[in-house]
């Protein structure tokens, strides 16, 4: 049979764009369609503009630290308005630049909501067009509970698009995206306060990442609230007044709420049960949550219909952008480049950009402990101050960690807190990948002075 094209592509965001221009550089036909900005979640309203506004709201510590050697700083004051709009421009400029690259690869670009009709056949506000392949790459979307008063509620959605800096904001959710913006507004310098249904944030992550981010936010004027859960929203004329259950019960307001409770994939309306794709259960913990589903794929990134694949968040493996790049590459490499391969989950590197900052790469210490047992994890940690706030007097802390295993001298896991994190667990997760030994570490000279020598000075 004749199919209008060799790959058909639903969603430009990283994992779509990555296959499609993959897909076409081995000489396949290949389209792509996109109801919204080219560029995906990463580009618009995720990544890029995200580490944007934490750039911005490291100003103010900078200022003030610069007392520290000397300098005279005057009083310095935010322009909101400007600084959204720069935000805003420069992503309108990504998009743009990932249109240009599709083009560039021979990718084309068809604007609008794409549903499968069948296993070979996708409309596009009406328009049918028929492919030998199918890729699935339509990302996740933020989800709100369901209880009263959620409407009111922003998400990270919409933050991007505030008209006004909040006075105070409340923020609901101890994950990253909770985590990473309650940081951004502090800097910022808008009030805010954390909710949290447990005691400590960022749960899936290194109990001495989650203590040392957390202990950091507070002494930077975080407030949190623990081991309470939100029960409602109320518009009252001071703002939005939140009602409490758990540990603490006295109402709060607010000017601006900010929903970061999680995200789920973005399956709603792509007509799976026309091509016979299986989905499989991806739950949200917390009340007012329903279960939600991500689209079934095995190592391949191949769903239950053998023709048709997904990649990214819409298949809730690990959620972020390079591993969506990943996969895409992989699937188009196999289907397309006569390399059949697999892509890799295991040691995957990711970073938290809150103040203070935190990366890790392998496994966590309780992680390593239940594999291996007590006796066969060995533990290398330091905490220090940076010898940049040795002048400024603040109290910041670095922590670095290393995960051994006793028996093979492997290091499982690498875990850091502190300034420019990302950046140095990044090389630091080429060696972990490459199961490389604590006495690769040790033989390893450091660089000094620096913090990251201390990964490869820890006895």
């Amino acid at each position: 049979m004749t199919y209008d094209y060799d790959l058909f592509v639903i969603g430009a965001g990283s994992g779509g764009l990555a296959a499609s221009k993959r897909a076409a550089s081995y000489g396949a036909k290949v389209a792509i369609s996109e109801y919204d900005l080219v560029g995906g979640t990463c580009v618009i309203r995720g990544c890029i503009p995200k580490k944007l506004m934490v750039n911005g709201s490291h100003f103010p510590g900078l200022f003030e630290y610069a007392a520290g050697y000397g300098w005279k700083v005057g009083e310095a004051q935010l322009d909101w308005e400007y600084f959204i709009t720069a935000i805003d421009k420069e992503v309108r400029r990504l998009s743009q630049l990932h249109i240009s690259f599709l083009e560039k690869a021979g990718v084309e670009l068809i604007q609008g909501r794409a549903t499968l009709v069948d296993p070979h056949t996708v409309e596009v506000d009406g328009r049918k067009v028929t492919a030998d392949k199918i890729l699935i790459a339509v990302g996740g979307r933020p989800i709100k509970p369901d209880l009263p008063g959620m409407e009111y509620g922003i998400t990270s959605n919409e933050i991007f698009q505030l008209k006004e800096q909040p006075k105070h904001i409340a923020i609901i959710g101890s994950g990253y995206i909770g985590t990473e913006f309650a940081s951004i507004m502090r800097g910022l310098g808008s009030e805010v306060t954390q909710i949290i249904r447990k005691d400590m944030i960022l749960k899936s992550f290194d109990e001495d990442i989650r203590s040392g981010i957390q202990e950091g936010m507070a002494n930077h004027g975080v407030r949190f609230i623990k081991n309470t859960i939100v029960k409602a929203v109320e518009r009252v004329p001071e703002g939005l007044k939140l009602l409490f259950s758990g540990e603490h019960t006295e109402p709060l307001i607010a000017d601006v709420f900010l929903v970061a409770t999680g995200r789920a994939p973005n399956i709603e309306g792509l007509g799976l049960e026309h091509a016979g794709i299986d989905i499989v259960p991806s739950s949200i913990e917390g009340p007012g949550y329903s279960t939600m589903n991500a689209i079934a794929v095995n190592e391949y990134s191949q769903t239950s219909q053998p023709n048709i694949f997904a990649v990214g968040d819409v298949t809730d493996r690990i959620n972020l952008t390079p591993v969506a790049i990943g996969e895409g590459r992989a699937f188009a490499d196999s289907e397309f480049g006569g390399t059949r391969r697999v892509f890799s989950h295991e040691d995957v590197p990711t970073a938290v950009f809150s103040t203070p900052e935190a990366a890790t790469v392998g496994l966590t210490e309780v992680e390593a402990r239940s594999r291996l047992g007590d006796d066969g994890v060995k533990i290398y940690r330091t905490r220090f101050r940076p010898l940049f706030h040795s002048l400024t007097g603040a109290p910041e802390k670095t922590m670095m960690k290393l995960v051994v295993d006793v028996n093979t001298d492997k290091v499982l896991g690498a875990h850091m807190v502190g300034e420019n994190a990302a950046e140095i667990v990044q090389g630091v997760a080429i060696a972990v990948k490459m199961g490389a030994t604590k006495k690769d570490f040790d033989a390893t000279v450091g660089i000094h002075p620096t913090a990251a020598e201390e990964f490869v000075t820890m006895r």
